[in-house]
């Protein structure tokens, strides 16, 4: 088979992804069969009504590449393009969100966020200082679920023990990775982000957070801690 040619321009990904089902014969079940997902998701996909996960994806680009017979370049160059287009949203986490992370830091700490975050709502401070802090969070906690997404042995243990198919885990843990601080809902916070993060403390001069993650009953020198 020859070497697929790079696009000369990006699409939609959504765009890209009919035009190659149509030229290859095959269907959006058998893409979705290929990925591992439903066929809603792909449908959604298609359709435009989701948003292209972040080009870095290659557990939905690496398979979808080679089921579609596309560059390797190509799914990823249009979901940055596509997303770029999209920008970043304005919106920000919902105040349950916001509280339930606030638990996990330092009382005195939180306390002084949340009047910073009440003062600058008024500014419009850009971004959002409460939408940063959820931000990392949340990608410290993506980080364990992509490790996660390549052990398909641990996700049947845990369908099975959690009462539900694989694909039905396995899709809750996509819709996670896909998440962003302003689509963030209280359940994700409980499900993902809680059992990982210990605790947490932000500079607010200099905006660094420090992330200490959770661990077995760790000693105090064997707690992780994640500079960000």
């Amino acid at each position: 088979m020859p070497a697929a040619i790079p696009l000369k321009r990006p699409v939609k990904v959504g765009q890209l992804v009919r035009r190659r089902l149509r030229e290859l014969k095959r269907t959006p079940r058998e893409l979705a069969e290929a990925l591992q997902v439903t066929e809603r998701y792909i449908a959604e996909l298609v359709s435009g009504r989701r948003l292209p996960p972040a080009p870095t994806r290659a557990d939905v680009y690496a398979p979808m590449t080679k089921f579609l017979r596309l560059h390797r370049n190509d799914l990823p160059t249009c979901a940055r393009a596509e997303r770029e287009e999209e920008g970043p949203s304005r919106r920000r986490p919902s105040p349950r969100v916001r509280d339930l992370l606030l638990e996990l830091c330092e009382p005195a700490r939180a306390r002084a966020l949340s009047r910073r975050v009440v003062q600058k709502r008024v500014g419009g401070e850009s971004p959002p200082l409460d939408a940063l802090v959820v931000q990392r969070l949340l990608e410290v906690a993506q980080g364990f679920v992509r490790r996660q997404l390549d052990d398909e042995v641990g996700i049947r243990v845990a369908a099975s023990r959690e009462g539900c198919t694989y694909l039905e885990l396995r899709m809750k843990l996509l819709e996670f990775l896909d998440a962003t601080a302003a689509s963030l809902s209280p359940e994700d916070v409980e499900d993902f982000i809680r059992p990982r993060i210990g605790t947490w403390d932000l500079d607010f001069e200099t905006q660094t957070m420090r992330i200490v993650l959770r661990t077995q009953e760790p000693a105090p020198r064997q707690k992780r801690a994640l500079a960000i």
